[in-house]
């Protein structure tokens, strides 16, 4: 491998060869695209080597040697090599022999000895130490320019200009994306609320967006951290810092162990994978089965099964892919079962009971049910929950298991067609026949109700104060069922009162033995009537104090 150095006068180019700046930004994406590449066995077949390097940018490699390993000629090379690049006169690097090898010194101190492990195919060790003269003169001459005065400033205002040109071109890209594509943002609708944007297909553009002006932001971040020495040796470390923290083994699994990068990636696999099937199940909910005529619930049971499957499949073939030896898992799997019967029962006896909702279906999707207090539209299933929507709008979260421990009621099950009983009370001495009638006209020409079975009158008994009659009604919209009642109200009341049939009100009659009635009075309120009456000219005739009558 012979990368080459760039001159003075091409500073601006050395960050596409010394990889500091975009290795944060591109790792992630290379090991997402090239799996094998992220296995623990790739570290194993390459051959030890160290980078030379001078002010962050690397230069070549050199092997171990007999006496040194790599890294530790590497570390000798770069600290003669960072010194001579802080002083402001030229370096003098020459090529002399000694003991039948080349060596490079530096101002007449011995830098590096090239080996025939050092030299690249096809040249000699005399030949290689020669080129590698010419690179680190030329390294070192550009970094001896880039501390000068002049080219700091002219730098600073270059790195200016392009960071005002990253902010350009974010909001470019910004603008271009909403205009081509408006359905992927919040906009505001006819009534001036804003309607958020498509849940599937918005994201990925949402997302395309942010990771084009990130990367953007990035390459200028880098770029500018490249142009002046103290910044890129920086990023270099940084760099060196991650992966040296990254990729240390740190998880054994079987044969192999697992660094932190392994796990990361990994991770970002499964999030990927889980999010692309979530748009998978809304395309095919939405896409598919909406034109297969089956109902809502088994729409959704459908596409439900289909998200798990799939994702089940997809786990097993990323931990392959991933080099995992799925035999390693025995003692994980056996841990995890324990962990589920101890602290987890809750959650995985909702999540039982969410499959056993879903293929019994006992509930579903768009049905109108009823538990305890609790009355709404199911509006979704999923494993640990489900979501019911009440009358008032609100949406509630019932663990599934709710749904198998209570009694529930399910107006929708089967058939939605439910009956509706109304109590009404008229006055003693009605014509109960008139009632009757009455009562059956008011459900007359109601849309609310059906028709058949017909409405129903019974007289259920003699009440304190009424006539107790039931009217029976049957509906095939039960969440409508408090409206229909109430429109029901209003019509009875209507027809009752056009008729002249009274609805009572609870009263009692109070009859007295004998004539006279007897209070007993305070002192003080006794006082006061004999005074009234005293001044009426009237016998006294309010009780006395003593007697009490």
């Amino acid at each position: 491998m012979n990368p080459t150095v760039p001159g003075p006068g091409v500073a601006g180019r050395s960050w596409l060869r010394s990889r500091g700046w975009f290795w944060p930004a591109v790792l992630l994406v290379a090991l997402l695209v090239s799996l094998p590449s992220a296995s623990p066995g790739r570290a194993a077949a390459e051959v030890p080597a160290a980078q030379v390097e001078v002010d962050g940018a690397s230069l070549f490699q050199v092997r171990s040697s007999k006496d040194y390993s790599a890294e530790q000629r590497a570390d000798a090379a770069n600290d003669l090599l960072q010194r001579a690049a802080r002083n402001p006169r030229p370096a003098v690097l020459q090529v002399v022999e000694r003991n039948g090898l080349p060596v490079i010194s530096l101002d007449g101190k011995p830098l590096l000895t090239v080996t025939r492990l050092d030299a690249a195919e096809g040249l000699s060790p005399q030949d290689q130490a020669e080129t590698w003269r010419r690179r680190l003169g030329e390294a070192l001459e550009q970094g001896r320019l880039q501390r000068q005065p002049a080219y700091i400033q002219r730098m600073g205002l270059r790195s200016l200009a392009l960071l005002l040109g990253a902010f350009l071109l974010q909001r470019l890209l910004g603008s271009l994306f909403r205009r081509a594509f408006p359905q992927a943002w919040p906009h505001p609708g006819a009534d001036g609320e804003l309607i958020p944007g498509k849940a599937g297909s918005g994201f990925l553009i949402r997302a395309l967006l942010r990771s084009l002006q990130v990367a953007v932001w990035i390459s200028v971040a880098g770029t500018v951290a490249d142009l002046f020495p103290l910044s890129r040796m920086a990023l270099q470390r940084l760099r060196d810092a991650l992966s040296d923290s990254l990729a240390s083994p740190f998880l054994p699994l079987g044969e192999r162990s697992y660094s932190v990068l392994d796990v990361i990636v990994l991770i970002t696999l499964f999030l990927a994978l889980a999010k692309g099937l979530g748009v998978l199940q809304r395309l095919l909910r939405t896409r598919v089965l909406q034109y297969t005529g089956i109902g809502k619930g088994a729409q959704e049971g459908i596409a439900f099964v289909v998200q798990y499957a799939l994702l089940f499949v997809g786990s097993l073939v990323l931990l392959q892919l991933w080099g995992l030896d799925l035999s390693s898992l025995t003692l994980f799997a056996s841990v995890f079962g324990v962990a589920l019967g101890l602290g987890l029962q809750g959650i995985t006896k909702n999540f039982i009971s969410g499959l056993i909702i879903i293929f019994e279906r006992p509930i579903q999707v768009g049905d109108f049910v009823e538990i305890g207090e609790l009355q709404g539209t199911v509006q979704k299933i999923s494993l640990r929950s489900t979501e019911v929507v009440t009358l008032d709008r609100i949406a509630i979260i019932v663990p599934n298991a709710e749904f198998l421990e209570s009694q529930v009621v399910n107006w929708s099950h089967g058939s939605p067609t439910s009956r509706l009983m109304l109590p009404i009370g008229v006055a003693y001495g009605s014509d109960c026949t008139a009632v009757r009638n009455a009562l059956v006209e008011a459900c007359k020409d109601y849309s609310g109700i059906l028709q058949d079975p017909k409405p129903k009158v019974f007289f259920t008994g003699f009440g304190d104060s009424s006539l107790n009659f039931s009217l029976l009604v049957w509906i095939n919209q039960p969440m409508r069922q408090y409206e229909i009642i109430s429109d029901l109200n209003f019509r009875i009341e209507a027809v009752l009162r056009h008729r002249g049939i009274s609805v009572p009100f609870p009263q009692r009659d109070l009859h007295l033995r004998n004539d006279s009635l007897q209070l007993s009075l305070p002192p003080e309120l006794s006082e006061g009537l004999r005074a009234l009456l005293a001044d009426r000219g009237q016998p006294s005739a309010a009780p006395s104090d003593q007697d009490g009558t």
